[in-house]
């Protein structure tokens, strides 16, 4: 017996001996993953925990679930507009089970995807709870109670955000739902209450309402997407507003009650007026909060912002020699391409090279339908950094592929510098809106003035030769007066 108690004590010992690796990653996000395939394919010993998901959150609760929940309440919309379309039908059913399954079927194919990269690579992917214990040094707890230690020569933290909860008497006894349980319902809500106004609001609000529930959105800002310009909000209103989605914006929450999935109330107060809103379920959608608690960072000198996210140079860099942080929780924009492109920039710093965040593109999508893209400045932002621009405006149905597909909603605008020919930004609110953006994200990389897309020849009918009428749209040289020019702003008219 006396044997058999020594020989365990001396494994439990073993095991929890630091284990050196040239890269351990705590979190297993996009970012992760790519870095974890790319360090070990150069050499490297690397290893990637996750508490949950393989993968981290974008293939599983996040981005993609989304966009496949969403794809499903387009199909709906398609059989609610049949008869524009020459088709004839009896009706139809939502069987949300149905939705959901197909979404986790997604999820499990590509889990199954990614571990296979993790064995063909050699990258070693570790299911547990992480915590630093030590710089450099991170204490895996294991699902079956035995723990591991890992120390890395490098150390990247990515663990992300999660739904911030607002600090709204009743509302966490509610037990509302995130975006997490939300992509699980296996049917659909009667009337869905959401809290918010941005990505997550607006567009589980239309797909939500699409699948058959009735849909209330309660918003502080004074327009959906308050980040964008006002013609966008308008826009994205008049789209819900349009699907009989009721919207309630600038306005304060004051007290929540009941329990999600059964009956809420909320009480709101508008324009001065108080009114209560009724529904069965509640979806909070109103802003993230990092996941920086409980990971042992002052155990490695990692210092946090004043918002709680881990403070980093424009390098990446934490203020702990070796540790690095990337993504979310590192206060970058807050999605799957940037976090990738995070990992970039640790990955040519860690190499030796100089790579800063400084001055990168962040384009980005609403996938609500029709979608709404941007890449870099929008006519708020160049106003108030007093640049002078032209804008090329004009509506999607001068597009003639949108016209054949009978989605003509919404507009494309640019923004081209008043001096030069060069391109300082471009918004698509429309069909096809991200990929047309990427066409003109890559004319910015190239340095193509908008002469070159206006000029092109792009095949006819597509989506992207709805640049030519855009780029068409104002006059090549400038006609501006001396207050125009004086107040740093060109409006040009067509």
């Amino acid at each position: 017996m006396n044997n058999q108690k020594d020989n365990s004590s001396a494994q439990v010992l073993k095991q929890t001996q630091p284990e050196e690796f040239d890269v351990v990653i705590l979190g297993g996000g996009t970012g992760s993953t790519v870095a974890a395939w790319t360090f070990t394919a150069e050499g490297k010993r690397v290893a990637v925990i996750d508490r949950k998901y393989i993968g981290g959150s974008c293939p599983n609760i996040a981005c993609l679930p989304s966009k496949n929940i969403i794809h499903s309440a387009k199909v709906a919309s398609y059989f609610q507009r049949s008869k524009e379309f020459g088709i004839a039908h009896q009706g139809f059913t939502i069987d949300m089970a149905g939705v959901r399954d197909r979404k986790r079927k997604m999820v499990s194919d590509l889990n199954a995807v990614y571990l296979q990269n993790y064995r063909n690579t050699g990258a070693e992917f570790i299911l547990g709870t992480g915590r630093f214990v030590a710089p450099r040094t991170i204490e895996v707890a294991l699902a079956n109670a035995t723990i591991r230690q890992l120390r890395g020569s490098n150390v990247i933290v990515s663990t992300g955000t999660r739904a911030a909860l607002a600090v709204i008497p009743g509302l966490s006894e509610v037990q509302p739902l995130t975006h997490i349980e939300a992509l699980e319902l296996d049917r659909v809500p009667d009337h869905l209450l959401v809290i918010g106004s941005g990505y997550i609001a607006t567009e589980f609000a239309q797909a939500m309402r699409r699948f058959g529930s009735r849909v209330s959105v309660i918003g502080r800002s004074e327009r959906l997407m308050p980040q964008e310009d006002e013609d966008v909000g308008e826009a994205l209103l008049s789209l819900l507003a349009g699907e009989a989605i009721d919207i309630f914006l600038k306005t304060r929450i004051k007290r929540v009650s009941g329990k999600s999935g059964d009956s809420v109330s909320i009480v709101i107060e508008q324009n001065g007026a108080e009114k209560t809103l009724l529904g069965s379920h509640v979806l909070v959608a109103a802003g993230r909060t990092p996941n920086t608690e409980g990971i042992g960072l002052e155990q490695a000198g990692v210092e946090l912002t004043d918002r709680g996210y881990i403070k980093v140079n424009e390098r990446l860099q934490t203020t702990a020699l070796g540790v690095w942080a990337i993504g979310e929780v590192a206060g970058s924009p807050q999605f799957t391409h940037i976090s990738v492109d995070d990992f970039r920039v640790v990955h040519d710093n860690v190499n030796g090279a100089d790579h800063v965040t400084t001055g990168r593109q962040v384009p980005y999508c609403l996938f609500t339908d029709p979608e709404l893209a941007r890449v870099g400045l929008n006519e708020n932002e160049a106003k108030a950094r007093g640049i002078a621009y032209r804008l090329f405006k004009v509506p999607m149905e001068a597009n003639l592929r949108a016209r054949t597909l009978s989605e003509t909603r919404g507009f494309m605008k640019a923004l081209v510098e008043a001096d030069s020919d060069r391109i300082l930004g471009f918004t698509a609110f429309g069909v096809g809106a991200a990929e047309v953006m990427s066409a003109v994200q890559i004319a910015i990389i190239a340095g193509l003035p908008y002469t070159a897309l206006r000029d092109a020849i792009l095949t006819h009918p597509t989506l992207v030769e709805g640049l030519i009428p855009l780029f068409s749209s104002a006059p090549s040289i400038p006609r501006w007066t001396q207050d125009q020019r004086q107040s740093g702003h060109l409006m040009v008219a067509s």
